[in-house]
C-alpha cells in the first residue's frame, strides 16, 4: 500500500494533521498487543518509485535513525499493505521505506520517553523529513496521536514472525544467499551530485547522532528479538531535542565545505563533525530548529538547491 502521507509544512499543518487523522472506526483494546495476519515470506522487495523518487530496500541490521514519525489510521483501515497483509489501526505496526519486511523495530519517542516495538509490515511515509509511518494505536501509546507526529528514535530489533512460525528463523534469506557478493572496495567519501531534471533518489540511512538509549531498569532492556507485546517501556532521552536538516555527511571537510557553499542561500549552514569509530565524519546541516514547521521549510529550501538527499534529523 504506497501512500503519500500528510505534508507537514507549518505549525498550521501539524495541527491539521492531528484533527485529519483524529477519526475512529473502532475503539482500540485498553491493553496488550494486536498483531495482524502473519505474513507468508519475509521479503525484502525490489527497487521502487513513488513520487518521481526513487527507494531501495535492503537488509539493514544496524538500522539506527532519528527523525520525525507519523501515523495513520482510519483512511487505510482493512486495505492491505505492501507485505500483503490486512492494514488493522489498531495493532502496533508501522511503514517504512527500505527495511525488509516483517521486521520488529523499536519505536522510541525523544519527546516523552515513551518506547515501544512495532511490526513493520508496510511502505512509506513518502512525505519529505518523515521517516516512519506507525498505525494509530502505537502513535496512542507512544503519546503523540494528538500532536500527529513526534522526534523519535528508530532501531532495527531482528525479524518478525512469519506464518506458522513460532520462533524467527536466523538463516540469510534465499534472496540474499543466491546474491552475487559485491566487490570490496576502500573508503568512498559521499558528495551531492547535480540535481537531474526529473530524477530523484531517496535519502541514505543516517545513523543516529544521539547517544544509546538506555532503559531506566535492567527488567525492561531490550531483547536482541524483541517480540511486539504492546508493553511501553520509560526509557532516558535528553531533556531537549533538537531538529535540523541535514544534507550530507562526509569524510572529507573540502567536499563538506563545497556542499555548504552550494546551499548558502538556504541560510546558515554548519559543518558539525561526528566521530564515528576511527573516522571523523562532517555533518553538513541548517538548524537548530525547535518548530517542526520551520525545519519543513528549510528542507524544502535545500532540496530545490539540489540537495535531493537532505533530511530532517534529531540530535541534542
Amino acid at each position: 500500500m504506497y501512500r503519500a502521507f500528510c505534508n507537514l509544512t507549518a505549525l498550521a499543518a501539524v495541527a491539521a494533521l492531528a484533527a485529519a487523522c483524529a477519526s475512529n472506526p473502532t475503539s482500540p483494546p485498553s491493553s496488550g498487543a494486536i498483531t495482524g495476519p502473519a505474513a507468508e515470506v519475509y521479503k525484502i522487495g525490489k527497487p521502487y518509485e513513488q513520487d518521481g523518487v526513487w527507494y531501495y530496500p535492503r537488509e539493514q541490521p544496524d538500522y539506527d535513525e532519528t527523525g520525525v514519525a507519523s501515523w495513520y489510521g482510519s483512511e487505510f483501515h482493512g486495505q492491505r499493505t505492501s507485505l500483503g497483509e490486512i492494514f488493522d489501526a489498531n495493532a502496533l505496526t508501522a511503514a517504512h521505506r527500505t527495511l525488509p519486511m516483517p521486521v520488529n523495530v523499536r519505536v522510541t519517542n525523544l519527546e516523552n520517553g515513551r518506547s515501544l516495538v512495532v511490526r513493520v509490515n508496510d511502505r512509506g511515509p513518502f512525505s519529505k523529513g518523515r521517516i516512519i509511518d506507525v498505525s494509530r494505536h502505537a502513535a496512542e501509546l507512544l503519546g503523540f496521536k494528538q500532536q500527529g507526529t513526534a522526534r523519535v528514535r528508530v532501531t532495527y530489533m531482528g525479524r518478525a514472525l512469519l506464518a506458522g512460525q513460532t520462533t524467527v528463523p536466523d538463516e540469510t534469506p534465499p534472496e540474499i544467499a543466491n546474491a552475487v557478493p559485491a566487490a570490496p572496495s576502500g573508503k568512498v567519501d559521499t558528495m551531492a551530485l547535480n540535481t537531474v531534471p526529473g530524477a530523484l533518489n531517496a535519502p541514505p540511512p543516517q545513523t543516529a547522532a544521539l547517544p544509546p538509549i538506555m532503559p531506566k531498569t535492567a527488567s525492561t532492556a531490550p531483547l536482541p528479538q524483541e517480540p511486539v507485546t504492546g508493553q511501553v517501556t520509560e526509557v532516558q532521552v535528553p531533556r531537549s531535542t533538537h531538529l535540523y536538516v541535514q544534507a550530507g555527511a562526509f569524510g572529507s571537510i573540502d567536499n563538506a565545505n563545497r556542499l555548504k557553499s552550494r546551499l548558502t542561500a538556504a541560510g546558515a549552514v554548519i559543518i558539525s563533525p561526528i566521530v564515528r569509530g576511527t573516522q571523523t565524519l562532517f555533518r553538513v546541516r541548517l538548524g537548530p530548529f525547535n518548530e517542526l514547521g520551520r525545519a519543513d521549510a528549510a528542507l524544502a529550501q535545500v532540496v530545490r538547491l539540489g540537495s535531493n538527499d537532505a533530511q530532517i534529523v534529531v540530535d541534542e
